[in-house]
């Protein structure tokens, strides 16, 4: 039916020699985070710029990674000022269908109620993309409940996995959501040949949060140590809440300075060659944000089997025992069986790999991730018509 319906209304629009006009309001870099990254992905997309007239406003406010969430005059001046320039578009360009990324709560979320609300009183039709959580821990609070409830009516949602859902369960039909999986730029061929490292190279890749499981996977690894396992662990990423003299010192403290070095940021090249030399990809995240960590799909693109915990959408990228383990938050010893699991069969962890790879190349490539992109807008748009 959704098919049929879009394929009349594209010819429609093809014989009036037109494309169905969207209007973008997302975030974008800087700061470099997962909504910023598949922002820049859409709006450098062949295959949704082709397929419809887009037109971009960028939604962040944010300097860098650490000013996320902050508030002061600067940023509400700069808010003000993307209003107008957001009704001046949507006046200017009179789009089908507006995309919107909001925040889920706090500041922020008020912040983008305000946007839709806007783009609802200029007579919109929107579809918002979710990259956040965290709606049902405010969605008894007032007035989080009747924001919420005005905030959903009469829009389509996009989910990044299923279990995400669960989040806005009580205010959404399941009607009104579809899910579309990230995705990332496909450049690697993986040689499956190579030889394991001696000793046994570990990576984690992320924000140096405390929230990321930065101390998780320290004390994991401090019992692998003690069990008597040899390997090795890289630290990629920025400095954030954990300084980098707060960390070497609790990694001298666990004389765990022998097994583990932190690199701060790495990019592009630099951040895949750490990934191409590594064994085991692990990341024990319960950031309260995670959603669909994208670091998680470059350690798949690598062919390197992940661990992870059950947060977010992350049960709908690792399969359990097949391409990583899950493991439960705030759980080192769990963490630490499966490392020592992995180093003890390496036959398994390279079928792991090898299942990770082929599932990123099935599921999560950019090429994917556009497609299904251009689908769902073109289906909204369609249902919108009717």
């Amino acid at each position: 039916r959704h098919s049929t319906l879009v394929e009349v209304y594209t010819l429609n629009l093809i014989k009036r020699n037109m494309k169905p006009r969207v209007l973008f309001i997302m975030h974008m870099p800087p700061p470099v985070h997962g909504a910023s990254m598949m922002g820049e992905y859409i709006h450098d997309s062949k295959v949704i710029n082709e397929a419809f007239d887009c037109h971009y406003l960028n939604l962040t406010l944010a300097k860098d990674i650490n000013d996320i969430g902050k508030g002061g005059i600067r940023k509400l001046i700069v808010y003000l000022k993307k209003q107008i320039q957001i009704a001046k578009t949507v006046k200017r360009i009179k789009s089908q269908l507006c995309y919107l990324t909001p925040n889920t709560k706090g500041g922020a979320f008020y912040k983008d109620f305000c946007t839709l609300f806007l783009l609802k009183c200029l007579g919109q039709k929107i579809i918002i993309h979710f990259h956040n959580k965290g709606v049902k821990s405010r969605e008894g609070r007032w007035p989080d409940k009747w924001l919420y409830k005005a905030f959903f009516k009469n829009i389509q949602i996009i989910l990044l996995a299923p279990p995400l859902y669960n989040d806005i369960q009580k205010f959404v039909k399941p009607e009104q959501v579809v899910y579309c999986p990230n995705g990332i730029p496909q450049n690697v061929t993986y040689d499956f040949s190579k030889k394991r490292n001696n000793p046994f190279k570990l990576l984690f890749l992320s924000n140096m949060l405390r929230e990321k499981g930065v101390w998780d996977l320290i004390d994991a690894l401090n019992i692998v140590k003690n069990d008597g396992y040899s390997f090795h662990c890289d630290y990629i990423g920025k400095w954030s809440d954990i300084a980098e003299s707060e960390f070497n010192q609790k990694v001298k403290h666990k004389n765990l300075d022998k097994y583990i070095q932190a690199h701060g940021a790495k990019y592009r090249e630099e951040k895949e060659l750490f990934l191409k030399q590594a064994d085991l990809f692990i990341f024990p995240t319960y950031y309260h944000n995670e959603c669909f960590p994208l670091v998680l799909l470059e350690a798949m693109e690598q062919g390197l089997p992940c661990i992870s915990t059950n947060e977010g959408g992350i049960p709908g990228i690792i399969e359990e025992g097949k391409t990583g383990f899950i493991v439960e938050k705030h759980s080192p010893q769990q963490l630490a069986e499966k490392i020592e699991y992995l180093i003890d069969h390496p036959m398994i962890c390279a079928e792991m790999g090898k299942a990770g790879k082929e599932k990123f190349q099935r599921e999560f490539t950019l090429e994917k991730f556009e497609n299904r992109m251009k689908d769902i807008l073109k289906e909204c748009i369609a249902s919108y018509k009717k």
